[in-house]
């Protein structure tokens, strides 16, 4: 089952970090992919533009890189990047993350396995600096209903590790733009669309983050955000008036009223899996 790679990149993206983001994606992996698209959201620095550059004259791989001109986010590149996307199957990737050396072949054999799956996922571990330096694993659940139940309250999946049905995601709308919510605002309408969801127990990504990513998870547009979208899943019928009520609550204590030392404490030892 031949399947595409989709990646952004972007000014703020550093370049020794988007090759070794394409290496883990490619020659490192056991299955590898029939194409790697590339949406490069506004203009960026020589040294990347350089590089992207290299890749397309590659004999190694199919890259299909697509030069937008100006940046208007991650939900706008990947509505594109599906659009683009030769073949049935779309594998998610993040231009700063490594991927495990086997995570296509479980995911496209998982597919295979289970027509009837629109979209699987997995866990991820969190390193800072050092690949090495894991300091946190973020799990989710993996079955279709407890991943369901899940979703009405957080984002079900890790985003850098799903492997989705083009035309699942196309049937739902798409990416649409929506402020660092783009996946969880597809994943909410794939639900109400019937879409099959599964999640591996694996870690099949290695997630680069900062010292201070946790704590900026905050302030009033953070929270109108998701705010609207547990609006969006009241409405439609997802979440009933007290666990919406629930939700918005406690996300305005952690995302408004918190201080971001509190908050990144709580996001590091409360929301994240010590290794």
């Amino acid at each position: 089952m031949p399947f595409s790679v989709l990646m952004s990149v972007y000014r703020n993206d550093k370049p020794e970090f988007v090759i070794r983001a394409i290496e883990s994606v490619t020659s490192l992996q056991t299955l590898k992919p029939a194409e790697i698209i590339i949406i490069v959201d506004g203009e960026v620095d020589e040294a990347l533009h350089n590089i992207l550059e290299s890749l397309e004259s590659t004999k190694d791989y199919s890259f299909c890189i697509t030069q937008l001109p100006e940046n208007k986010g991650l939900g706008n590149a990947l509505r594109i990047g599906t659009e683009l996307a030769s073949y049935p199957i779309i594998a998610r990737m993040d231009s700063d993350d490594v991927a495990m050396p086997n995570r296509f072949e479980k995911q496209i054999k998982y597919l295979e396995d289970n027509p009837d799956c629109d979209i699987v996922g997995g866990q991820i571990t969190e390193f800072i600096g050092s690949e090495n330096n894991i300091v946190g694993k973020r799990t989710v659940p993996c079955t279709h209903s407890e991943i369901i139940q899940y979703l009405k309250s957080r984002c079900p999946f890790n985003h850098m590790t799903v492997a989705f049905k083009k035309n699942a995601i196309l049937s739902a709308g798409g990416y649409i733009p929506w402020h660092y919510n783009e996946d969880y605002f597809l994943w909410i309408r794939m639900a109400l669309n019937g879409c099959k969801f599964a999640n591996f127990q694996d870690s099949l990504v290695n997630v680069r983050i900062g010292k201070e990513m946790y704590a900026r998870r905050g302030g009033w547009k953070y929270f109108t955000s998701e705010e609207k979208l547990q609006r969006y899943m009241l409405h439609n019928h997802l979440v009933n008036i007290p666990q919406y009520l629930y939700n918005i609550c406690g996300r305005f204590a952690l995302q408004v009223l918190m201080p971001n030392n509190i908050r990144g404490w709580l996001f590091r030892n409360l929301f994240r899996d010590k290794i």
